[in-house]
């Protein structure tokens, strides 16, 4: 028994210092960068987002309201009375629908995390993402025209916690409060790939999501909802994974799912929702996510990914 537990730490070490190694930098950069744009470049999001005549951009507002949703460094709970207030001043819920899905689905930090992830699988992530808003931002244009999609009524504002006057102390204060919500689960993350990887073999992974399995897509989608509870903690498993054989668009359509589904979200989500708009929102993540996965396995095979 002494010498099973032995081995299975000198393991765990082994493939965890692997793991540390490779996203350690990542991981770092993606901290520091996340709490430089949350203390100096915030409020300037939030005025790009007020001051922007949205209706002389048509189109091409869809495109700015991801991009912005992307840059934006709050948590989903931050985000809705944000969105509430920008409601408000008039701005249309299908800017707002596009706004709030790139921001649950990217932020500065996991952009920066995803890096790790490869060239090809990074440049994945950030293509689906921004077709993924830009399809809800269309849906609600013309699916709910006439009636409204959100209710922000009962939805209070957010507490701003950048407020200490020496810059330097709010900046090292914003990247002590990213670390106590982050690493937790970022050494979780390496953990659990730690463990798949001594545990899990290899050609059966391969065979349950490999690019030759269609119902892999729809088993790593479904498999998003109740697994993701961190960007910066699936990043080493998704690693491992892809390693063991994932196939693109199974991590795509997990990479979809998962953030969107996360259940921090869902329970923002749900308090500006109401039930029948909440479950049509759980049935896109879920539809976009598996055909994203499904297309995205379809070029891999033409182009050899």
């Amino acid at each position: 028994m002494l010498d099973w537990i032995e081995r299975e730490l000198i393991y765990l070490a082994y493939y965890f210092e692997i793991q540390l190694n490779q996203l350690f930098f990542f991981y770092v950069f993606g901290t520091l960068l996340g709490s430089l744009i949350s203390v100096f470049a915030k409020d300037k999001i939030h005025h790009a987002l007020t001051s922007s005549k949205w209706s002389a951009w048509g189109f091409l507002g869809f495109f700015l309201a991801a991009l912005l949703g992307f840059a934006s460094p709050i948590c989903m709970y931050g985000t809705l009375p944000l969105v509430a207030a920008l409601y408000q001043k008039g701005i249309k819920q299908d800017y707002l629908a596009c706004f709030m899905v790139a921001s649950v689905l990217l932020n500065p930090q996991l952009i920066a995390y995803s890096m790790a992830l490869g060239p090809t699988v990074f440049t994945l992530r950030i293509v689906t993402c921004l077709l993924m808003a830009l399809a809800a931002g269309l849906l609600i244009r013309y699916c709910f025209r006439d009636r409204e999609f959100f209710s922000f009524g009962k939805f209070g504002g957010g507490h701003n916690h950048d407020t200490d006057p020496n810059l330097l102390m709010r900046y090292l204060k914003n990247v002590g409060r990213n670390l106590k919500a982050t690493l937790p689960y970022f050494l979780a993350g390496m953990l659990l790939a730690a463990l798949f990887a001594i545990h899990i073999p290899q050609d059966d992974f391969a065979r349950l999501f490999g690019k030759d399995n269609g119902l892999g897509v729809l088993y790593s989608a479904t498999l998003g909802v109740p697994l993701y509870l961190c960007g910066g903690g699936t990043v080493p498993i998704l690693i491992s994974w892809l390693a063991a054989g994932m196939s693109k668009g199974a991590a795509v359509a997990f990479m979809l799912s998962g953030p969107a589904t996360k259940i921090n979200n869902l329970a923002a989500l749900k308090a500006v929702l109401g039930i029948k708009n909440f479950i049509l929102y759980i049935a896109f993540v879920l539809i976009f996510s598996i055909a994203a996965g499904l297309i995205t396995n379809g070029l891999a095979t033409v182009f050899n990914w």
